[in-house]
């Protein structure tokens, strides 16, 4: 389920600040930052955002 355009408008990379790219609507939800530089995603548990560095996957 994708997040609100509202919501999703105010978040932000906790590492780089760059906005995030939704992609709660594949199997594995998750928002990526859209930095080229970080590139973290971070996971969407029970449609709530994990925006800790700690839990983000680095990029492949």
């Amino acid at each position: 389920m994708p997040l609100e355009a509202g919501l999703l408008e105010i978040l932000a990379c906790p590492a780089c600040h760059a906005p995030l790219s939704d992609r709660t609507a594949a199997e594995t939800p998750e928002l990526i930052c859209t930095s080229k530089d970080c590139g973290l995603a971070y996971p969407v548990r029970d449609d709530i955002p994990v925006l800790l560095v700690d839990e983000a996957r680095r990029p492949a």
